[in-house]
């Protein structure tokens, strides 16, 4: 098992399998994107394989999310899912996205594997969406999440981040639309992980803000009958149930102490956390021909090293070189 110095046990892997996007959404990247990661950088297909293979089979893995920059575009994803499947243990596998060329992806995956996906949406509004994400793609967001939910990777979960002045004035029809499609909405807050470093805690909008814009329309109350564990969002009953809407309040409401999450980026290294410095290279021992005993023992090293949290209210906290598109949600 993958168990830290302070008896974290690493259950969650977060795969990244591409640090490419085709949104430029302005809490992430600049309109003008980035430079990616040369493709010879990147693990292939079969390295990929091979490393949560060895997550499932040695290291008590048992959830594994494909994420990016954004997974559609990797072309190999359907079968990359499928011998994930196929991996005893199962694992629970699933995806996030941005949820373009799902409609046309959804059944595939779903056939290879799939067990369900979270799907970015911040607005309704296409203006909107056309000035957060300079693309006019809404429509397409929209048409992959009905395809996700027709394809039965439920329950289908929407990822959304507020920002003030922006699409702060959405909270109520996000919610009030999800909860007419059967989506389960979750609220983010906006976290020190763009490209720009032009993040304030200032200009965030909070958890507590959150559940008061939505508390202007619902009656909310927590939703004592679903534990939490080790899920980052705080679940609350909407109307008196069964409709719940979570909000994951990284920042404010750390969850650090219940974290069971381990990463892998798409050039093949560890890390401990969206905000950790530092990293652990598995791609070049692969590569030189690791056996697996020696890349589980490099996995079992880079986890020991976990810190207790983010530390994003130190006063010496740095945000991380890499930006959210490099590093995988």
């Amino acid at each position: 098992m993958l168990v830290d110095t302070f008896g974290r046990t690493a259950t969650d892997l977060r795969v990244s399998l591409t640090d490419r996007c085709n949104l430029r959404c302005s809490y992430c990247m600049p309109p003008e994107g980035l430079d990616w990661l040369p493709k010879p950088e990147l693990l292939t297909d079969d390295e990929v394989v091979r490393l949560v293979r060895l997550g499932v089979e040695r290291l008590g893995i048992t959830e594994v999310r494909y994420t990016g920059g954004e997974p559609l575009l990797r072309r190999g994803l359907a079968g990359i899912v499928g011998r994930t499947a196929e991996l005893r243990p199962r694992p629970q596998i699933s995806l996030t996205t941005n949820g373009i060329g799902l409609d046309r992806l959804a059944g595939p995956l779903a056939e290879a594997g799939l067990d369900r996906v979270n799907v970015s949406l911040d607005t309704l509004d296409p203006e909107v969406f056309r000035r957060l994400a300079h693309r006019d793609r809404l429509a397409d967001v929209l048409a992959g999440l009905a395809a996700a939910r027709d394809a039965g990777l439920t329950p289908v979960k929407v990822n959304s981040v507020l920002m003030r002045g922006v699409n702060d004035q959405e909270a109520v029809p996000l919610l009030r639309y999800c909860l007419d499609q059967g989506y389960h909405l979750r609220f983010i807050e906006q976290m020190p992980l763009d490209a720009q470093h032009g993040w304030t805690r200032r200009d965030m909008i909070t958890a507590d803000e959150i559940l008061g814009l939505l508390a202007e329309e619902f009656a909310l109350e927590p939703d004592e009958a679903e534990a939490r564990g080790s899920a980052p969002a705080e679940s609350f009953l909407v109307d008196g149930g069964p409709a719940r809407v979570g909000v994951i309040g990284s920042v404010t409401r750390p969850f650090c102490a219940a974290c069971d999450r381990v990463r892998l980026t798409a050039d093949g290294q560890v890390r401990n956390c969206l905000f950790a410095t530092e990293e652990s290279n598995l791609r070049d021992a692969l590569r030189a021909g690791a056996s697996d005993d020696d890349l589980a023992a490099r996995w079992h090293a880079a986890v020991r090293s976990k810190r207790a949290g983010h530390g994003i209210d130190d006063p010496g906290f740095l945000q991380p070189a890499r930006p959210m598109s490099a590093i995988g949600g």
